[in-house]
């Protein structure tokens, strides 16, 4: 018997305004998810809550410390083996929140913490809703980012209560709102300090719920069908436009609206059960959810088996854009106080202002207050000495990539801190065995390789070489969670694994471009294939000059495969650096203050005179399901190699370097994922046939090979 399951997750007390408070604080966890088992359990405390005599109203709150309802327990879904079991589960939601919406006293939500989908398909159903305005306070529905919809009523509750556009938007984006946001839309009734946000709910239970404000006119217009459907069919455009028919979900979301809103909402119940049983068997779903326990699983691990040491004090060795960035996410994310050296006064002050202008970008936006900007930036300082680096516990180097300048700063900070302080070198391409060659203590040296723009992208390589202790791996990927990071840690070696699997993928989307391939189509090609942008509109992005320096190194280590064509060389000698410089493979029309309020600013083009530096006529002969095989092979290649060589640990951290690291296609859950769905045998015949046609770096690894000989897969092959 699951003696977790066994144990009460609700339980009622009786306040002394005869209100009942129900608890939920499910057993031996951290946070409280809602599983399919509680609905028996939570039945019987209405049950008994309904024969105390006397009572006035109910609270709904949680026990746990800082969450209200995380959301359903994901693991239900991934036991239905077909959409009927699927869809029985989103009706015994139904059946459960009914009886709280048609209860025949009020009740009251009372949320703290995170309250997210099923968490707020249940505060839905209560009569009134009151949160605290603590930052932790966050509301949503996050389904659609599982390739799922809300299941338990909240397709047809939110419209009713907040209107159409608003909840489309909320269920189309999976977006969470903060305590303010949502009292404005009018999601909940009342935002109060967490202090006394029970009393307040005890009182208005009491007092018999609250009285709904009269519907504001752009929801009265709404009650004509004729406009409805105006809005619901630009919500399909537009979410077609940002998912390129890649993910079903959206599509489902605003059908079942649509049906509830036209069609009432018994037909709206009946469409949701049904459409959330076809996106649960879905393979974009199971992709989906894979990525979603694949992170949760590696929240709980710390890259070794050390314990960590408590960060206290960060330094940061250049003020560039990466330099800036890891300040930035230092102070505003990890709450950690940051000292920023460079060169030069100008480079301090040009790292100060990138977090200036990003925290201001918040503060304009409403999501923080100025207050808060000012706290946080007290944070940070500068020096173009090592003054205040002593007290630091690590120092993340993100300067030039030049081996004999790291050499240096490994030795100057060791001289300063008496080998105490973690080196972190946020390179690239140089191995961190060559930065390490010459510490007195090596054991302090690690990488720690940070994606650019460093505020957006979520993942960072940990890069340990043989000489890093169990301590410092532990420490590094504790502080990379503490930033917001996901961190995978990889194999030292050339690329490490992100931009070795990025690398061919790249070249060959520059040898389709020799070949007479126009830019605009390749890229076009990659995005259809679903990656978010196009290669070269990547390149553009990360900076040509950055993006191409580890191709050398690559070509040096493992050869000719990584070898780029001349035409690469050539763009780059061109002095175009993308769009950091407005010379890219695009044109940038950059904006100016005389631009006329009424011009939109110039479109960005691809720069017609690429080719002719190129030598090259487009005519586009190749279709766009061949650029992409072509292109998406190589970097599967490269990663089953990565495997096979021990750069990743797993096909799991390998899923997930690729999709947070480089937009792999999440609805295909990560160049592993999509092997298997393809097949192991399937993928070794379609490189074999390009092998044939496009040369050997297309030759399938000796992995891939075997696994095809054998029938293996990477992931077990049931349903996970």
């Amino acid at each position: 018997m699951d003696t977790k399951a066994s144990q009460p997750a609700f339980r009622l007390e009786i306040y002394n305004e005869n209100v009942g408070v129900i608890f939920i604080d499910v057993p031996n966890e951290k946070v409280n998810t809602l599983k399919a088992e509680f609905a028996e359990q939570f039945l019987a405390i209405l049950q008994q809550a309904q024969s105390t005599s006397g009572l006035k109203g109910l609270v709904i709150t949680s026990g746990k410390k800082d969450n209200f309802i995380a959301g359903a327990d994901i693991s239900m879904i991934a036991n239905c083996e077909n959409k009927e079991q699927a869809s029985e589960l989103s009706k015994e939601g139904h059946l459960l929140f009914d009886k709280i919406d048609n209860y025949p006293l009020p009740i009251i939500a009372a949320i703290h913490g995170a309250c997210l989908g099923g968490g707020l398909e249940l505060a839905l159903a209560c009569h009134a809703r009151i949160c605290s305005n603590d930052e932790k306070t966050r509301l949503g529905l996050p389904e659609v980012q599982l390739g799922l919809l809300p299941g338990s009523g909240g397709t047809q509750r939110l419209p009713r209560l907040i209107g159409i556009p608003h909840a489309l938007d909320l269920m189309l984006t999976g977006r969470q709102l903060r305590a303010k946001q949502a009292l404005k839309i009018g999601l909940v009734d009342d935002v109060v300090p967490e202090s006394i946000l029970l009393d307040v709910a005890v009182q208005l239970a009491k007092k018999g719920g609250v009285k709904r404000p009269v519907i504001h006119w752009q929801q009265r217009l709404l009650s004509s069908k004729l406009l409805r459907n105006q809005v619901f069919n630009s919500a399909k455009q537009k979410a077609l436009s940002k998912t390129k028919g890649h993910y079903p979900a959206p599509d489902k979301i605003i059908q079942v609206v649509k049906t509830g809103m036209n069609n009432g909402a018994k037909a709206g119940y009946a469409q949701e059960a049904k459409a959330f049983g076809e996106l649960v068997m879905t393979p974009e779903s199971a992709a989906l959810r894979s990525l979603f326990f694949a992170v949760t699983s590696l929240k709980n691990e710390t890259g070794s088996k050390a314990k960590p040491i408590n960060i206290q004090q960060v330094g940061v060795l250049g003020g560039g854009l990466m330099g800036g960035g890891i300040a930035y996410i230092s102070a505003s994310q990890g709450k950690l106080p940051v000292r920023i050296k460079d060169i030069s006064d100008k480079g301090v002050a040009q790292a100060l202002r990138y977090s200036w202008d990003l925290l201001t970008q918040r503060v304009s936006k409403r999501r923080l207050l100025a207050r808060e900007r000012a706290a946080i930036m007290s944070k940070i300082s500068g020096t173009v000495n090592y003054q205040g680096f002593e007290k630091a516990d690590i120092v993340v180097e993100a300067v030039f990539e030049d081996l004999a300048l790291k050499q240096k700063m490994v030795a100057e900070i060791e001289q300063i801190s008496d080998g105490k302080t973690i080196f972190a070198s946020n390179t690239s391409s140089l191995p961190i065995h060559q930065i390490a060659a010459q510490a007195q203590y090596p054991e302090k040296i690690i990488g720690l390789h940070y994606f650019s723009p460093v505020d957006k992208m979520p993942l960072v390589e940990v890069i340990p070489h043989k000489h890093t202790d169990d301590t410092t791996i532990a420490t590094v990927v504790a502080f990379a969670k503490r930033q917001g990071k996901t961190a995978i840690v990889v194999g030292d070696d050339a690329g490490f694994y992100v931009n070795r699997i990025l690398a061919p993928y790249l070249c060959e989307a520059t040898q389709c471009l020799v070949q007479g391939e126009s830019i605009e189509h390749i890229d076009s090609a990659l995005v259809s294939f679903g990656f978010p942008v196009g290669p070269f509109n990547l390149l553009d992005e990360v900076g040509i000059d950055v993006g191409t320096k580890i191709l050398p190194i690559l070509v040096a280590r493992f050869g000719d495969r990584f070898k780029a064509p001349e035409a690469l060389d050539k763009v780059v000698n061109d002095d175009r650096k993308g769009k950091k410089n407005g010379r890219g493979f695009y044109e940038y029309g950059h904006t100016s203050s005389k631009l006329l309020f009424w011009k939109k600013a110039p479109k960005r083009q691809v720069d017609k005179r690429i080719y002719a530096l190129i030598g090259v006529q487009p005519d586009n002969k190749l279709s766009k399901t061949d650029i992409a095989q072509r292109c998406v092979m190589l970097m599967l290649n490269e990663a089953a190699r990565c495997l096979d060589e021990k750069i990743i640990r797993s096909a799991r951290d390998g899923d997930i370097g690729a999709v947070f690291g480089i937009g792999f296609p999440p609805f295909f859950g990560g160049p592993f994922r999509y092997m298997d769905s393809l097949g192991i045998a399937k993928t070794v015949e379609t490189m074999q046939a390009l092998a044939k046609s496009h040369g050997e770096k297309f030759s399938p690894c000796d992995l891939l090979c075997q696994m095809a000989k054998d029938n293996q897969t990477f992931y077990p092959t049931q349903r996970e």
